[in-house]
């Protein structure tokens, strides 16, 4: 039903626009503030009414929602604006700095609930048991059930950031509320004093929940690595054209969920016409930007495939590299011939995570070489993946 629901507010799921996005996205946002601040009433007043500071404190926890929902409306509106003079890529990016005030909002109502539940404890006043608290409580549970589903869904639907954050936090809300009725029931039939105790609970739920929407929204403005998802789809797609014997330097950047752009080296035939190896280069940017919305350039890289001592030099020197990591790329192996040495040259790619070091890789590759023939040089460019 949810499904539906979406979908009856954009055109087509498979191809979100901007526009598509702001509408999900205050739909989202506007949801959001309504329920949080029907559930913000509703726990403030119970907290004062029956002297409770954990449930008074989520009250507070729903209230610094509703602010976070109106970050989120206000995010999508900015970041709907076209590309500038001034940011010729978008505003699309707007939204990572949305997240990242979510982030801090949850953070600083954390330490305020934390100063507050450690009064509790020190001086514990009994909580005024009554029915009505758990059913509050209760419905917020539910309520908050469902808001993290919807969240998600919608976060999905236009891949939002400041919307997965506050699927997150309507996720710990729920534990938090938890671990709030469990108090009260302990409290009333145990006649034990947990009240302080589970509002400290509850800010350390919501300091870790901010601090890991703050991680994620720090990483996206910083530049992370894209998904191995994402990354094995242009990487498939590239290698499905006729005429593309490999590829390398792949480089991925997003300014938002519909700014992406791409650079790659693509290898092809050296002995094919430069016009028609730019022609295949030139469709698949075109095909690219129109099927995928992925803006991408293409390096041509033309490679010999008719020089029996190059290809034989190649598979030696990756086999050796193959002892050292399966995981070590190389790529732009090329013969420099002199009066007395002929120097190979190529880039050798190791991931951060293989503790084979530089010096290891040119060792072997010098002794592998020497054995063959004396006259052998080698030239390394080593790199670093800009991909997972």
């Amino acid at each position: 039903m949810l499904d539906k629901f979406i979908n009856k507010k954009i055109g087509n799921p498979h191809q979100i626009t901007q526009k598509d996005r702001e509408i999900i996205g205050n739909f989202a946002s506007y949801t959001g503030i309504i329920l949080n601040v029907c559930l913000a009433l509703a726990k403030i007043i119970a907290g004062l009414f029956f002297s409770s500071i954990s449930i008074f404190a989520d009250g507070f926890n729903n209230l610094s929602d509703t602010g976070n929902s109106i970050v989120s409306l206000v995010s999508f509106k900015l970041s709907n604006k076209p590309a500038d003079k001034d940011h010729p890529f978008g505003h699309e990016r707007i939204e990572y700095v949305a997240s990242l005030v979510v982030g801090i909002s949850i953070l600083l109502l954390s330490i305020e609930l934390f100063q507050s539940s450690i009064t509790k404890v020190i001086n514990p006043t009994p909580i005024e048991f009554s029915f009505i608290i758990i059913v509050v409580l209760l419905l917020s549970i539910i309520v908050k059930l469902w808001m993290y589903r919807f969240y998600n869904k919608c976060a999905q639907t236009i891949n939002s950031t400041v919307l997965v954050a506050n699927a997150k936090d309507s996720l710990n809300d729920v534990f938090a509320t938890s671990a709030i009725i469990a108090s009260t029931l302990l409290s009333y039939f145990l006649d034990i004093q947990l009240d302080g105790i589970m509002g400290l609970v509850v800010a350390m739920i919501i300091a870790l929940n901010g601090y890991n929407i703050l991680k994620d929204a720090m990483n996206k403005i910083i530049g992370e690595a894209p998904s191995k998802e994402f990354v094995t789809k242009i990487e498939q797609k590239i290698k499905s054209y006729e005429g593309v014997y490999g590829f390398h330097d792949l480089m991925i950047h997003s300014y938002g969920s519909l700014r992406c752009f791409a650079s790659v080296h693509v290898e092809v035939d050296s002995r094919v016409d430069i016009l028609i190896s730019h022609d295949l280069i030139d469709n698949i940017e075109q095909d690219f930007l129109k099927n995928e919305g992925i803006n991408i350039v293409i390096h041509v890289d033309p490679i010999v495939l008719d020089n029996p001592t190059l290809l034989d030099l190649k598979e030696k020197v990756r086999s050796c590299i193959l002892e050292l990591s399966g995981e070590i790329e190389t790529h732009d192996f090329r013969l420099v011939i002199g009066p007395t040495h002929l120097t190979i040259v190529f880039d050798c790619v190791i991931p951060y995570h293989v503790s084979v070091n530089e010096k290891l890789v040119l060792s072997k590759i010098e002794n592998m070489l020497t054995s063959l023939d004396t006259s052998y040089l080698v030239s390394i460019n080593f790199e670093r993946p800009y991909n997972t």
